[in-house]
């Protein structure tokens, strides 16, 4: 359990970082592209083409960002195998604390006291969480249920990057929350997939699982990029920890055999509902970044943004 916890922490903290690094490179990318006068950024719906994305893509604090997600990828993976998703999921989506923090430093972003009591509430429901988690469930499915969750990633991130490209502008949120579900989906395949303990290379090769975890992460990943360019890195963060965390917890629970401690169950419910609650309130009482004055340094970036949306 212990080693669990701390491998949740650390993927946290990866994701945290990678997340507000990344904000930080798709602003420069914003910023470069509204100096050199390009139309080419935004799409008709007025989100960000596949060329802006890719542009935010290549800057070194983005690709840093990326490095530290595939790490906090791999420590996650190996935290929804030691502990309950319910709880490896919640404390991973502690990095929207990071990421709030980060981004008053390397992004200027002013913290209200609604968003300072909501990280407290959020933190608060990780102790809650902490101290109710149970044994984690076997993870042992049936291999019709691999092929399900395969063609929900593939709907889901399909779907939604569809969805998110013609809404455009207004869907900052939205292109959180599918990312969120997209990474949830990777969790519960890693919790699931066959041929890791013990190792079998056609097993795992074999299973549509792996291949669940491929689309919903890349697929996540995009979402996300999205997000941070359309929207607030609070914002798009928070709506991140909802997908990432009601649907895998609920999906432990009653498919995969986790639970709490006995007479904890209300402790866990109460603390996986408080921490999505937190995290919602994050996102709503973001504060919106103040407009920049015309000529000012940033004010061709806010015009940009002001643009997509």
């Amino acid at each position: 359990m212990i080693i669990g916890l701390l491998t949740a922490v650390a993927a946290s903290a990866c994701y945290g970082t990678g997340s507000v690094l990344q904000a930080v490179g798709s602003r420069k990318s914003a910023r470069r592209e509204a100096a050199e006068a390009s139309t080419t950024g935004v799409t008709q719906h007025g989100g960000p083409s596949l060329s802006s994305t890719a542009k935010a893509a290549v800057t070194w604090e983005f690709m840093v960002g990326t490095v530290l997600d595939f790490i906090g990828f791999g420590l996650g993976a190996l935290a929804a195998r030691l502990l309950p998703l319910f709880l490896s999921q919640t404390v991973i989506s502690a990095n929207l604390v990071i990421t709030a923090v980060l981004s008053i430093k390397l992004l200027g972003i002013r913290l209200n006291r609604a968003e300072w009591t909501s990280i407290g509430v959020v933190c608060g429901a990780l102790v809650l969480l902490a101290t109710a988690a149970g044994p984690e469930g076997s993870g042992h499915t049936p291999i019709t249920a691999h092929w399900w969750l395969l063609a929900a990633s593939v709907v889901l991130i399909g779907g939604g990057t569809l969805l998110v490209r013609l809404l455009g502008g207004r869907a900052a949120i939205l292109a959180g929350l599918l990312s969120g579900l997209g990474f949830g989906a990777l969790g519960i395949g890693v919790r699931v997939l066959n041929g890791v303990a013990p190792f079998h290379l056609p097993s795992l090769l074999g299973d549509p699982a792996l291949y669940a975890i491929l689309v919903a992460g890349i697929g996540g990943m995009y979402l996300h990029t999205v997000a941070l360019q359309i929207g607030s890195v609070n914002g798009a963060t928070a709506a991140l920890v909802v997908g990432e965390t009601v649907v895998p917890g609920m999906l432990g629970v009653l498919w995969l055999g986790d639970s709490s401690r006995p007479g904890f169950g209300w402790v866990a419910a109460l603390g996986f509902v408080v921490a999505v609650a937190g995290a919602v309130a994050v996102a709503w009482y973001g504060e919106p970044e103040p407009e920049a004055e015309p000529g000012s340094p940033g004010a061709g970036e806010r015009q940009t943004e002001v643009a997509a949306r």
